[in-house]
Protein backbone atom coordinates (compact mmCIF):
# COMPACT_ATOMS: atom_id res chain seq x y z
CA UNK A 1 0.00 0.00 0.00
CA UNK A 2 1.05 3.53 -0.67
CA UNK A 3 0.11 5.99 2.08
CA UNK A 4 -1.43 9.26 0.90
CA UNK A 5 -2.91 11.05 3.92
CA UNK A 6 -4.57 10.72 7.33
CA UNK A 7 -7.60 12.89 8.05
CA UNK A 8 -8.51 13.37 11.73
CA UNK A 9 -12.08 12.22 12.34
CA UNK A 10 -12.01 12.87 16.11
CA UNK A 11 -12.42 10.56 19.12
CA UNK A 12 -9.24 8.63 18.32
CA UNK A 13 -10.24 7.86 14.73
CA UNK A 14 -8.78 8.86 11.38
CA UNK A 15 -9.75 8.38 7.76
CA UNK A 16 -6.69 6.92 6.04
CA UNK A 17 -6.32 7.47 2.30
CA UNK A 18 -4.11 4.92 0.54
CA UNK A 19 -3.49 3.53 -2.91
CA UNK A 20 -3.38 -0.27 -2.87
CA UNK A 21 -3.07 -3.15 -5.25
CA UNK A 22 -4.96 -6.45 -5.08
CA UNK A 23 -4.68 -9.23 -7.64
CA UNK A 24 -3.00 -6.84 -10.07
CA UNK A 25 -5.69 -4.14 -9.77
CA UNK A 26 -5.16 -0.70 -8.19
CA UNK A 27 -7.62 0.82 -5.72
CA UNK A 28 -8.08 4.06 -3.85
CA UNK A 29 -8.72 2.98 -0.25
CA UNK A 30 -10.64 5.22 2.15
CA UNK A 31 -10.87 3.50 5.52
CA UNK A 32 -11.59 4.45 9.14
CA UNK A 33 -8.81 3.52 11.55
CA UNK A 34 -9.04 3.63 15.36
CA UNK A 35 -6.46 4.01 18.13
CA UNK A 36 -5.97 0.79 20.11
CA UNK A 37 -5.09 0.54 23.81
CA UNK A 38 -1.37 0.87 22.98
CA UNK A 39 -1.92 4.05 20.97
CA UNK A 40 -1.42 2.42 17.57
CA UNK A 41 -3.80 2.85 14.65
CA UNK A 42 -5.71 -0.24 13.49
CA UNK A 43 -8.08 -0.50 10.50
CA UNK A 44 -11.82 -1.02 10.90
CA UNK A 45 -14.22 -2.63 8.44
CA UNK A 46 -15.69 0.83 7.73
CA UNK A 47 -14.44 2.05 4.39
CA UNK A 48 -14.39 1.61 0.66
CA UNK A 49 -11.90 0.45 -1.96
CA UNK A 50 -12.58 2.31 -5.21
CA UNK A 51 -11.26 0.59 -8.35
CA UNK A 52 -9.03 2.90 -10.39
CA UNK A 53 -11.48 2.62 -13.30
CA UNK A 54 -14.22 4.27 -11.22
CA UNK A 55 -12.04 6.99 -9.69
CA UNK A 56 -13.00 9.76 -12.16
CA UNK A 57 -16.71 9.07 -11.76
CA UNK A 58 -16.48 9.06 -7.95
CA UNK A 59 -14.38 12.25 -7.99
CA UNK A 60 -16.98 13.98 -10.19
CA UNK A 61 -19.76 12.88 -7.82
CA UNK A 62 -17.86 14.25 -4.81
CA UNK A 63 -17.31 17.57 -6.57
CA UNK A 64 -21.03 17.72 -7.45
CA UNK A 65 -21.94 17.01 -3.82
CA UNK A 66 -19.57 19.75 -2.66
CA UNK A 67 -21.73 22.40 -4.30
CA UNK A 68 -24.71 21.15 -2.28
CA UNK A 69 -22.72 21.27 0.97
CA UNK A 70 -21.81 24.93 0.60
Amino acid sequence: MSFVRDIDKGKGEIIRVEVSEFKGNKYLNLRVWYTDSEGEYKPTQKGIAIPVGLYSEVKDAILAAESQLN
